[in-house]
């Protein structure tokens, strides 16, 4: 496993396990089986509804709770209602403390919604704090009131859409890039793209492989989700090979600049 680290020093897997649209049902068995497979970091959210299946298979794991990065994500908007939010997860999931939880998405009040993060983790509740959905513009605004800087943004990032821009503006101001839908959802041709396939031939892996390995060697933090036990398995083994420059390139010249799933124009590339 790689790692990076936050602009506060904590350090984070580059790879998780992301529990979007999992099913609360299947979500424990899933989860435990990630950890179990080697993975360190997992991803939920308020809004999933399957907090307490996360918190669950962490608290059933042999590896100790130190040993693991759990995110979090909020579906509130103000200062009172993040408080009780980020209180309410805590107990869903059974757990003393999240490693990071973000705001799920701009709200109409950014800057109560932040505050709740910021007094919860000067608490110690949280390890580190951050932001989901934001481009720059919001950030900025953002970051002009906050009394701690945000830690990660996790954004739609792919290789159809590899937000070139946006990692500029966060490289340039410290903050995390995390990537949602790294392999698209299923509602895209990145997993069949033929330059990737040539790629993955070449390297005697699986074209998720190659594209997950792309992006963390760009800095991006990635969080697949499968509920397919051998690609849960392959999904975490992309630490043992490094495309090389020519590459980097072929995929770097795949960016359509634009979202394939569908989020709002604001969020688009232009817009940043």
């Amino acid at each position: 496993m790689d790692y990076f680290e936050l602009n506060n020093g904590v350090k984070v897997p580059a790879l998780g396990f992301g529990t979007y649209q999992m099913a609360p049902a299947v979500t424990e068995q899933n989860v435990a089986a990630a950890i179990r497979l080697g993975y360190r970091s997992i991803d939920t959210a308020q809004n999933y509804g399957n907090e307490a299946e996360v918190g669950a298979a962490v608290k059933a794991s042999t590896v100790a709770r130190e040993d693991l990065f759990i995110t979090s994500k909020t579906q509130t908007s103000g200062y009172r209602s993040t408080l009780r939010g980020i209180d309410e997860s805590l107990r869903t999931a059974q757990l003393d403390y999240l490693d990071l939880m973000l705001i799920h998405w701009p709200t109409i009040d950014n800057s109560g919604t932040y505050r709740a993060l910021v007094e919860a983790y000067q608490a110690g509740k949280l390890r580190a704090i951050g932001v989901s959905n934001f481009n720059s513009s919001k950030l900025q605004e953002l970051m002009a009131y906050a009394e701690v800087k945000p830690m990660v943004d996790q954004i739609e990032t792919h290789i159809y859409w590899q937000q070139n821009k946006m990692h500029r503006f966060l490289a340039q101001h410290h903050i995390l890039h995390e990537s949602w839908a790294p392999l698209g959802e299923g509602l895209s041709s990145v997993l069949t793209d033929p330059a990737i396939v040539r790629i993955a031939t070449e390297h005697h892996k699986a074209t998720a492989q190659v594209i997950l390995r792309f992006l963390t060697q760009q800095g991006i933090m990635v969080i697949p989700k499968s509920i397919n036990q051998q690609h849960i398995a392959d999904n975490l083994n992309v630490f043992d090979f490094k495309l090389n420059d020519q590459e980097v390139q072929t995929i770097q010249n795949l960016d359509q600049g634009h979202s394939d799933i569908g989020w709002p124009v604001s969020m688009e590339q232009e817009a940043y």
